[in-house]
């Protein structure tokens, strides 16, 4: 076979299957209208059609530019078509890559066959997308603009694949920062308007389901609880909400409950015109809700023209559980998850999270998304209100029970990986898990940002950027992606760029008194003591754990070690009541210069469970205990990087992950 180098372009008819599955004659009769438009713009650029997909075509070019200003012109033919109303509109994806490929019985083969094919589902409907290689070749040559939207993993493909798209002279501007190609759905917390306040976890709990349920639909992208909870009450109006979240369409609605009796109203809005895509209104026995749940999914799939595979089909209309006690007991669970803000909630809050759920499973211990939520909860606050040993044996049962009664959970998957990762250190089964967590569910934002911290703590920061800003992309009003995101800068030594990007994430969260300590830890470390000083001195002054210790860390990186201390000393006789990993103790009693009782705390630290060194070695506090060997040892041990991407400095402390 002989091989040669081309330039490989892919276009796919959007929404074929299903038009062929409504009118098979009418769809046939478009597509071959469309070919009949389309190839001869193939010839005129010098374009071979290798083979008809069957609503598509593969096409070969000697080289990138033809097949790019094919591409343009064969969608700005279309859409003319489309202007002239004639008949219903087509829209086609294109994709476009470069690459050797191998000619054999009239076909051709090779990854750049391979790689091209992947490309054409991330174009927006009458769009095109097109690879680095193409983007190197073209860059200085092509008029058009074109946009960068990251790095993307496909199908078969080794290694991800950076992705550009072109902003045709027609379209809006860019958003880079969007998967294109997915409508992005926001569901707004439902209002209670039932009898009883108290009724009030059962809307709460009823968003976060229908949020799940959704979820379960690959060809949308559904905004997660973390960012849609802030706009409960709101009065902004529909089409703020929306260019907040980045959403193309809301569902609202509320919820009444008396007695065994519902009624929920729920209507779909086109976030950019502000029409109704469909309204309903089930008056319904509560033994109905999940029914209705599924009826919402399946009618919002079909008013964004999203195809439900049989296998999501199947997924949206198996209940969770036949037990309504277990169920409300769930929901319960779940809307004091959404209150709970760490530390500041108190043990109260903790507790009741876990009676909810445990309830839950004791009503029906085959419910496995109950066995799922407690134990992503216990992974989330372990090392931040609970420790290691105490959490992960019960965690393991949990998270082996979920997966028996539900093998295709994303949640239970995405805790198998946190516990792969937090507490067995086994980073190759960690990123196995998330990856399947993320498979099964896309739209996951806590999938993406677990694994986006498992891929920091592992220095390929740049993958784990990529992750991070797709979890932002999910969950926009989310802080802590934004914080980590900050953080992988800092471990790359670039404090230009974590500055600015916190400087940033200040003015989007005002409220969040976290972020200026960061700021003014970054403009410590950069030498800019003034700015230091003058941030943290913006910082209202309070008395609970993370606001002193976030402030004794400025102080430290400006040289004042005074108030660290003194914290430490409290520390140690006992008066700070909260859980605080001994990891993160360590890395103080580093700063003010005590390496050996640091170094007790990390080895401690390590032999009791909680074995959180990899949440913390890149940080600059441990940088005047980096080349002992007993702190080479633990790395090795955790099977961590010896050595860092940054400079190594001196023992000042700086701020710590984001987390």
């Amino acid at each position: 076979m002989a091989r040669r180098l081309a330039a490989i372009m892919f276009t796919d008819v959007v929404g074929f299957t299903a038009s062929a599955q409504a009118n098979e004659a009418a769809a046939l009769a478009r597509l071959r209208e469309q070919q009949s438009l389309i190839r001869p713009i193939f010839g005129a650029h010098g374009g071979r059609e290798v083979k008809s997909t069957g609503d598509g075509s593969l096409v070969e070019f000697e080289s990138a530019l033809k097949a790019m200003e094919c591409a343009v012109e064969v969608q700005r033919r279309i859409r003319d078509r489309n202007q002239q109303g004639a008949g219903s509109p087509i829209e086609v994806r294109i994709g476009i890559h470069i690459g050797d490929v191998e000619e054999e019985g009239g076909d051709i083969f090779g990854d750049a066959v391979n790689v091209a094919s992947r490309i054409v589902p991330l174009a927006e409907p009458g769009g095109v997308c097109l690879s680095a290689q193409v983007f190197d070749q073209v860059r200085n040559k092509f008029t058009g603009a074109l946009e960068s939207i990251g790095p993307r993993s496909l199908k078969g493909v080794t290694e991800p694949v950076v992705v550009y798209r072109v902003v045709l002279p027609w379209s809006k501007t860019g958003t880079p920062d969007r998967e294109p190609g997915l409508p992005r759905i926001a569901v707004l917390p439902l209002t209670n308007i039932s009898p009883d306040p108290k009724d009030e976890y059962f809307a709460d709990g009823l968003t976060e389901e229908l949020i799940t349920v959704l979820s379960q639909i690959k060809g949308l992208r559904v905004i997660s609880r973390t960012s849609v909870n802030q706009y409960k009450g709101t009065t902004k109006p529909l089409l703020q909400i929306g260019s907040e979240l980045g959403a193309d369409s809301v569902l609202e609605g509320s919820v009444r409950k008396a007695g065994d009796q519902l009624r929920i109203a729920v209507q779909l809005i086109d976030t950019r015109t502000d029409e109704h895509r469909w309204a309903q209104t089930y008056d319904r026995r509560f033994e109905n809700v999940f029914a209705i749940q599924a009826e919402v999914a399946e009618r919002t799939a079909a008013a964004l023209k999203v195809e439900l595979r049989r296998s999501e089909r199947e997924a949206i209309e198996e209940r969770p559980t036949s037990n309504l006690r277990a169920y409300e007991s769930h929901l319960r669970g779940i809307e004091a998850f959404r209150r709970f803000q760490g530390w500041a909630s108190g043990p109260n809050s903790d507790q009741e999270i876990i009676r909810h759920f445990e309830a839950a499973i004791r009503e029906d211990p085959h419910f496995s998304a109950a066995y799922s939520y407690l134990a992503n909860y216990l992974l989330a606050v372990m090392g931040i209100v609970r420790s290691g040993r105490e959490t992960i044996p019960r965690t393991r049962e949990l998270v082996k029970t979920a997966l028996e009664l539900n093998p295709e959970s994303s949640d239970a998957h995405t805790a198998m990986g946190n516990l792969a990762f937090q507490a067995d250190l086994d980073w190759t089964r960690a990123e196995a898990e998330f990856k399947r967590a993320i498979d099964l569910n896309p739209s996951s934002s806590t999938a993406r940002f677990w694994y986006a911290y498992l891929l920091a703590a592992l220095q390929r920061l740049e993958e784990a950027r990529a992750e991070y800003r797709r979890a932002i992309e999910l969950d926009p009003l989310w802080s802590l992606p934004r914080g980590n995101l900050i953080s992988t800068y800092e471990y790359e030594g670039d404090l230009e760029s974590a500055t600015a990007l916190c400087e940033k994430t200040v003015q989007s969260f005002p409220d969040e008194p976290g972020f200026l300590y960061r700021l003014a830890g970054l403009y410590a470390e950069a030498g800019r003591a003034a700015e230091a000083k003058k941030t943290l001195e913006s910082v209202p002054v309070t008395s609970d754990l993370r606001s002193r210790s976030s402030r004794v860390g400025v102080l430290a990186e400006l040289g004042d070690l005074r108030d660290a201390r003194t914290l430490l000393r409290d520390w140690e006789e006992g008066r700070v009541p909260e859980y605080v990993p001994k990891a993160a103790v360590a890395a103080g009693f580093a700063v003010v210069g005590d390496r050996e009782r640091a170094l007790e705390l990390l080895e401690a630290d390590y032999r009791e469970g909680d074995r959180l060194i990899w949440n913390f070695y890149q940080s600059t506090g441990f940088d005047s205990i980096r080349e002992d060997p007993r702190f080479i040892a633990l790395l090795r041990e955790a099977n961590l990087p010896v050595t860092l991407r940054r400079k190594v400095r001196s023992s000042r402390m700086g701020p710590g992950p984001g987390r």
